[in-house]
């Protein structure tokens, strides 16, 4: 049997099935305490999965996440303004109590790596995910893997080229003029102050300008062969055409291939559950020959 976790800012979600992929159980709790989260993952398997059966385990998590295998401490959450979560380590808390190996990578990895076997990235090379949410994250899939290194990419926190008139102050705590702070869901709230996107086409330009940059960043970086952005910022009504105008803008006539040229270069998800789907993908890894 495999266990599928997905870890978020606001919620967790587990999914349980055999190993021809059929969903046996699945649930969700709110993201309160670690202690929290492991005594209700626990429950769940003990009251679905039977004592003689066999267990792997895939989790999808947010961070900062100390991913690097080589560390006894793989899964240890880093500095986040998430209460309590900060030194926690959620994945070698469930591997101890399962008795079981628990695979973990970011949820924005994830999250690519889904899109890229199963949703909008099938038969490419490669696929970088952008989710603009509460904050903002990216991962990269490739055929060999994702991307990791001793810390994985925090492209949320690039520094971005403000527009000339905003003065709006940054929401990040450790940065001035991020992504994150500029553009993600808070700071989105803020900027409309009430109003709706479709009422206030200017925060919608100036929003769509940042995340172009960004998506601008992950293609002079990684060179993906396309950019998935999801998130409920990501998804708003518009906002992706916005994003795709900007970028062609951004993009300009420098040569970075014709890739970033397609008009379905930049696209949304095509998967609801991205993230959950790529935790079920790491527990395939494990049990594969």
């Amino acid at each position: 049997m495999r266990l599928a976790v997905e870890t978020g800012g606001t919620k967790i979600v587990a999914r349980l099935t055999d190993d021809d992929g059929r969903h046996l159980a699945q649930a969700r709790w709110p993201t309160t305490t670690p202690q929290d989260a492991a005594d209700a993952i626990v429950a769940f398997v003990r009251d679905a999965v039977p004592t003689s059966a066999s267990l792997t385990v895939g989790m999808a998590a947010f961070g900062p996440l100390l991913v690097d295998p080589r560390q006894p401490d793989q899964g240890r959450m880093l500095a986040t303004t998430k209460p309590g979560w900060t030194g926690s380590n959620l994945r070698l808390d469930l591997a101890r109590r399962l008795g079981t190996q628990v695979l973990v990578d970011t949820d924005v990895n994830a999250a690519a790596v889904a899109e890229l076997e199963l949703g909008a990235g099938r038969g490419l090379p490669s696929l970088a995910y952008l989710t603009v949410g509460t904050g903002i994250g990216a991962g990269l899939a490739t055929s060999a893997g994702t991307l990791k290194g001793a810390l994985h990419p925090e492209i949320g926190h690039i520094r971005l080229a403000r527009q000339a008139h905003d003065d709006f102050v940054s929401l990040c705590p450790f940065h001035t003029d991020c992504a994150e702070g500029l553009a993600a869901g808070p700071a989105l709230a803020a900027r409309l102050a009430g109003s709706s996107l479709e009422a206030r086409p200017d925060v919608a330009a100036t929003v769509a300008d940042y995340l172009s940059q960004l998506a601008m960043t992950l293609v002079l970086a990684w060179a993906p062969h396309r950019i998935v952005i999801g998130g409920g910022v990501g998804t708003a009504p518009g906002m992706l055409d916005e994003i795709r105008r900007t970028f062609a803008r951004t993009l300009g006539a420098y040569g970075v291939g014709p890739a970033a040229r397609d008009p379905g270069f930049i696209t949304g998800p095509q998967l609801a559950d991205a993230g959950l789907e790529g935790a079920l993908l790491l527990t395939a890894l494990e049990t594969a020959p």
